[in-house]
């Protein structure tokens, strides 16, 4: 099981209070998961701040081939995860194999699309003489918060939108149910430059905090479990 976090493309132990992961099954102890310290969190805001320049500047073929690329690795290992996230978060295993692992490689050339496909100009003038433009640029480095009712989707609909957008992430999954998140840290740190995206582990009121209030974040993206999970 892997259980290291993502930081400027190493795997690394998180060096904070580890976190037990309980199987939903039987209430046991699946593992032991340290949290990333406030160091840390800086460690990954300092990579993906480096990595925006060259990353941003990436082509739409560039950012696509990419993440076309981690979608057939996640495909390839379609049944390695999904036994991962059934012992995660205590879902059926046929409901993942058949529902959340296509649902969630579909997402990813999604965005692998649709990336290829951003119009720049409106059409339409809004003041007499003039034409007006819109230009699509990246924001910077992007905080990315998971929920745990969906793990693995719900890391990958936040990766694929901002990876494709030309941005540097940090993903941080929910405490409870983190493993499948970092089964995906090895395939990012294989397709992606060091510190594109970083995954880090840990609680909301730790980790999650010095993350979204680091002063180099430029967006953050939340989800929230669905009424009908919570």
């Amino acid at each position: 099981m892997q259980l290291e976090q993502l930081i400027d493309g190493k795997l690394v132990p998180g060096e904070g209070e580890a976190l037990a992961i309980l199987d939903p099954a039987t209430a046991g102890v699946t593992a032991r998961v340290p949290e990333a310290t406030v160091e840390q969190v800086n460690r990954a805001v300092d990579a993906a701040t480096r990595a925006f320049d060259a990353w941003s500047q990436t082509t739409p073929q560039q950012r696509s081939l990419a993440l076309l690329a981690l979608a057939n690795r996640l495909e390839t290992l379609g049944e390695t995860f999904a036994r991962l996230e059934s012992r995660d978060c205590g879902k059926p295993l046929a409901r993942v194999i058949a529902d959340e692992i296509p649902a969630t490689v579909d997402v990813l050339r999604f965005f692998a699309g649709a990336v290829r496909s951003l119009s720049g100009p409106l059409a339409g003038e809004y003041v007499s003489g003039f034409t007006s433009m819109i230009q699509r640029q990246p924001v910077g480095v992007v905080a990315a918060i998971a929920p745990w009712n969906y793990p693995l989707m719900t890391a990958v609909w936040k990766l694929g939108a901002a990876l494709a957008a030309g941005c540097t992430v940090i993903l941080k999954p929910s405490e409870l149910t983190p493993l499948t998140t970092l089964a995906l840290a090895p395939l990012l740190a294989e397709i992606f430059p060091p510190g594109v995206a970083n995954i880090l582990c840990g609680r909301g009121a730790s980790t999650g905090e010095a993350l979204i209030g680091h002063r180099d974040v430029h967006m953050v993206a939340l989800t929230a479990p669905c009424r009908a999970c919570a």
